[in-house]
């Protein structure tokens, strides 16, 4: 079993020997320096760009208290090469995870060897599911915001711009992720609010390509839809490209989630009505704090298991 904090220690001890002989240090004391592996989603995704950015902007900005190792995959549901980023880190005995899995439960398995090995992990952005890491004996905490909450705020303002019986479409994430789940109870809880009728839930992958086929196949199948709820900016301009090429722009409306940059000109024009915004260049920043606590044996302040990091409503109103 490989036990990090030990080898940080030793290699204390061989600075510190290093030092007192008056030899060269600076390597020594940069293998001192706990490193952090942050694993993300697709890279083809802005958002997580964002978050990698964001991340290394951090680390640079403390740069003498820990090494930044980010991996992302090439698309939403390559949970294999995901897989295989972290068995990397685990070979590497990288000293902390941070992760946003692409897979609630098929992620576990590999997570567990991490900690059997001594690495401390964190999860980020999608939560692990409960049951399954209970099964495991895992403990990891969550850092990220209430989904549910954020899409519901989302959903709740769509909802004051529809009439009760209207049809609407929900274009999901992965339906086998957390965080994905979470958004569409959010957005049927508002519609339910609001009288809405969702007469379709179907999975657009988190992509745009995916999401743009699945708005158009809604559109096609309820001409009279007045609006898409998806379940991330991606898909969000996905359904935007669907309702152009229908013939419907302005006739039905498109809501998304992440405010990333490339949803903002949508936003001010209308053909985007709302997103939500939960800071992705900050919510790897936070994983990171708590996996240093952690690697320092600190507390992180999680709650049941959870640090709740902030989700706000986004619209081209000012």
């Amino acid at each position: 079993m490989n036990h990090p904090a030990a080898g940080r220690l030793l290699a204390a001890c061989l600075l510190s020997a290093a030092c007192a002989l008056g030899l060269p240090g600076a390597a020594l004391a940069d293998a001192a320096k706990p490193k952090v592996a942050l694993v993300m989603k697709s890279l083809a995704n802005e958002f997580f760009l964002t978050m990698e950015n964001g991340a290394k902007t951090y680390q640079a900005q403390h740069s003498s208290e820990f090494e930044l190792v980010s991996n992302g995959i090439k698309n939403e549901t390559d949970t294999a090469a995901q897989i295989a980023i972290v068995e990397q880190m685990i070979a590497t005995k990288a000293d902390a995870l941070v992760i946003a899995p692409a897979d609630s439960k098929a992620l576990v398995p590999v997570l567990k060897k991490a900690s059997d090995a001594g690495i401390k992990v964190v999860n980020i952005d999608n939560r692990l599911d409960p049951a399954v890491l209970q099964s495991k004996g895992l403990q990891v905490p969550f850092v990220g915001p209430d989904n549910q909450a954020g899409a519901f705020k989302v959903g709740d303002y769509l909802g004051e711009q529809l009439k009760p019986g209207d049809e609407v479409g929900i274009i999901e994430g992965v339906p086998t992720t957390t965080n994905a789940q979470q958004r569409s109870a959010g957005f049927k809880e508002a519609m339910e609010k609001a009288k809405a009728k969702v007469v379709s839930v179907q999975s657009g992958n988190w992509e745009m390509a995916p999401g743009q086929q699945v708005a158009a196949a809604m559109l096609s199948e309820y001409p009279n839809l007045k609006a898409l709820l998806a379940g991330n900016d991606n898909m969000a301009l996905g359904a935007v490209s669907a309702v152009r090429a229908a013939g419907k722009a302005g006739q039905v409306k498109v809501v998304g989630y992440d405010n990333i940059k490339a949803i903002a000109p949508m936003l001010k024009d209308g053909r985007v009505l709302a997103t939500a915004d939960q800071y992705a260049d900050r919510q790897a920043v936070y994983g990171i704090e708590a996996a240093l606590k952690l690697i320092k044996g600190q507390d992180t302040g999680a709650q049941n298991g959870v640090i709740t990091t902030p989700v706000d409503l986004v619209t081209g109103k000012p």
